[in-house]
């Protein structure tokens, strides 16, 4: 009975962090907080490309913040409108990253995708149009690990880094303490083995 009560819980510590890693992937863990071109992983990138859904704001203020500190002259945002009598998500992450100081310039939107599939395959038209050889993709952490699947199957011969944000409304180190959290590792565990399979496809 004692070991009943020390396997469980070590069990479910070593599933919640495997969990954790593996939904969001992050590849900046090595990097100072701004780009440096003497290491491997940590030089800057042709764009950072932002995708809508969940905590939206947090994504863009996270991209904002990137931008500033170097790391890509350029911001692709993407996303369709989810009320359909207002703008695109787009055009709403585009504003906030003005407001915040952005040149709008230095902004390229993607106004019509409506799934993580649909911002993959629009991105990587406008990662042709643009002459965009890497990219820096941002989006929520439990949402990271599938978004550069989408990514990798339609545009690979791009060069894809993951930079989560892991500290947004929907999702935080402490995801395993609330419903919420499990919904949406639960899910997104199911697409990722969904895509790993090209059931998708």
């Amino acid at each position: 009975m004692i070991r009943f009560f020390i396997v469980i819980p070590i069990f479910l510590i070593v599933l919640i962090s495997l969990v954790g890693v593996y939904l969001q992937p992050n590849d900046f863990k090595k990097c100072s907080e701004a780009p440096n071109a003497n290491i491997a992983g940590c030089e800057s990138a042709d764009a950072l490309v932002v995708l809508s859904g969940g905590d939206t704001n947090a994504r863009v203020d996270k991209s904002t913040d990137l931008f500033n500190k170097g790391w890509s002259s350029k911001i692709v945002f993407s996303g369709a409108a989810q009320d359909k009598s207002g703008p695109s998500n787009a055009k709403a992450m585009k504003t906030r990253a003005v407001n915040a100081g952005i040149d709008a310039d230095r902004i390229i939107l993607d106004e019509t995708s409506e799934s993580t599939k649909e911002n993959a395959i629009n991105s990587c038209t406008i990662f042709k149009t643009e002459k965009i050889s890497n990219a820096i993709i941002v989006t929520s952490g439990y949402h990271q690990r599938r978004a550069v699947l989408e990514f990798h199957n339609y545009c690979d011969s791009v060069g894809l880094r993951n930079y989560p944000e892991s500290q947004d409304k929907d999702w935080s180190f402490w995801w395993w303490t609330n419903y919420r959290g499990w919904s949406l590792a639960i899910s997104e565990l199911a697409k990722n083995i969904e895509l790993s399979l090209g059931v998708n496809k």
